[in-house]
């Protein structure tokens, strides 16, 4: 009896449940719990999401930010955000159709299955790789006929898997069967259908089509000579700690300089920006710029609450403006390069406001300074540095990070500041690159197209090209986006 399941004990019997009850089995549970889908009805909640039950059908939720931290796409439909990206599941008209209106300005797909309906469960692993996929481009939503009677009722399924695409509000096609290649390949032009490529994608541009590294500036000062400068304050705990980890590093590699007390040093920098004269600050904020090399540097300050140190230091050089000391005016420009060596903290000095608006600030005003080229070199790189880390996300086929308002007073700085450069090569490539990589397939309808237009950017970058200056090529490539 024992060997045909009868009998056996509770304590074996519900071992599995015991296992998964204990928090290693909680940790286990959503790899079993991905290994079950393709032979499943029920779909795997994607990590971050929870499933609550709303108007008789389930919703995914966000629970804080998506795993990989990146920009999660979503819409509101009757007030709540609903993150693409996934599957939707519809078990009612009313969901099905907030979900289509959604969609009403790109394209879905309805995917019609049932709960008896073997073949279906083949392409569910594809389904969802087409969803992930299609995320910000398209709806794919997924109907249980065996729970949404009524849903079937109006469209008239009479056998699983149906699939039905529908582009900008309109039912374009239909198809039925388990053909994982078919459903791949209908989706992907559907997708290509409502978000044709930009028409720069088509062109051939050696520079405007490949990646940029940002530039940084990694040259090291005397450090003794540097913190002399700070007189009685260079004997701060904040300063000799952040000397010493600059010096090792240079003189030993980043694998035998262990990262300083950042919190104390970050404190010390703001009551120098807050409570001390002009003067101080040049040393302080150079040694911070050789510290900023480190990508383990930058990445605290990414993570640091309200970026308190780097917006401090920015409100603080931009709130001086003109009157700022050449030294502390070019170190600064530097410093900000250097906040680029973090991938993290790069994404954010474009994406939120209280980081961008000060950056742009300083680009622009750096920019029309007329006594100091380096200044405006420096500028030129800044400048470069921001329109390049906006740039990949167009290679990628992402969003912007860097809001379109940004864009357009960058540009507007930036043509000026083309029209009146007549003294630095180096400062009119950076400027050059910087506009090339803003316009690039930039929407067609912005503004920031509208801008160039109305400024006759293309003009002002043809005249250029005559300078005999080894950019010809960088130019040419410019006006054809322009």
């Amino acid at each position: 009896m024992f060997l045909v399941g009868k009998g056996i004990p509770d304590h074996i019997t519900s071992l599995p449940q015991t296992v998964l009850s204990t928090p290693f089995g909680q940790m286990l549970k959503p790899q079993l719990d991905n290994a079950m889908r393709g032979i499943t009805q029920a779909p795997a909640a994607p990590a971050g999401l929870s499933q609550t039950r709303l108007n008789g059908s389930v919703r995914p939720l966000m629970n804080g930010q998506s795993p990989d931290n990146s920009k999660r796409i979503s819409k509101e439909i009757n007030g709540s955000q609903i993150p693409t990206g996934i599957v939707h599941y519809a078990t009612t008209l009313k969901k099905l159709d907030a979900l289509l209106q959604s969609a009403v300005s790109s394209c879905a797909v309805i995917f019609f299955t049932s709960a008896t309906c073997p073949p279906c469960k083949l392409v569910y692993p594809a389904y969802d790789e087409l969803a992930a996929e299609a995320a910000g481009k398209a709806y794919l939503i997924k109907v249980d006929l065996s729970e949404a009677y009524e849903v079937g009722a109006r469209y008239q399924v009479r056998v699983t898997p149906t699939f039905m695409s529908f582009l900008r509000g309109q039912k374009e096609s239909e198809w039925v069967g388990a053909n994982e290649g078919q459903l791949r390949g209908n989706v992907r032009m559907l997708i290509q259908t409502a978000h044709p490529p930009h028409p720069h994608t088509q062109m051939m541009l050696r520079t405007l089509q490949r990646r940029h590294r940002a530039v940084t500036y990694t040259k090291i000062p005397p450090l003794e000579k540097l913190v002399v400068k700070l007189g009685s304050r260079g004997n701060d705990p904040a300063v000799t700690a952040l000397k010493g980890f600059v010096a090792t590093r240079e003189a030993s590699g980043a694998l035998e300089a262990p990262l300083p007390d950042l919190p104390t040093i970050s404190s010390y920098i703001r009551d120098c920006l807050e409570n001390h004269s002009v003067d101080v600050l040049f040393p302080v904020i150079d040694l911070l710029r050789c510290a900023l090399v480190d990508p383990r540097v930058s990445g605290y300050f990414a993570g640091e609450p309200l970026h308190q140190t780097i917006t401090t230091i920015l409100q603080k050089i931009d709130s001086l403006a003109e009157s700022c000391p050449y030294n502390l005016h070019i170190v600064t420009l530097h410093l900000a390069c250097n906040l680029f060596t973090s991938s993290p903290l790069a994404t954010q000095l474009l994406q939120q406001n209280h980081l961008s608006s000060p950056l742009i600030q300083l680009v622009a005003f750096s920019l029309l300074d007329t006594s100091h080229p380096p200044i405006r070199v420096a500028a030129a790189t800044l400048a470069f540095n921001i329109a390049a880390v906006n740039h990949v996300q167009r290679l990628d086929s992402k969003e912007d990070i860097l809001p379109e308002s940004a864009q357009v007073e960058l540009a507007a700085s930036l043509l000026e500041a083309v029209s009146r450069e007549q003294e630095s090569k180096d400062g009119l490539k950076g400027l050059l690159t910087a506009i090339g990589l803003l316009v690039y397939a930039a929407p067609r309808e912005g503004e920031l197209v509208e801008l160039c237009g109305a400024l006759g950017a293309k003009s002002t970058v043809k005249e250029k090209k005559a300078g005999g200056d080894g950019l010809e090529d960088l130019v040419t490539e410019i006006e054809k986006v322009l």
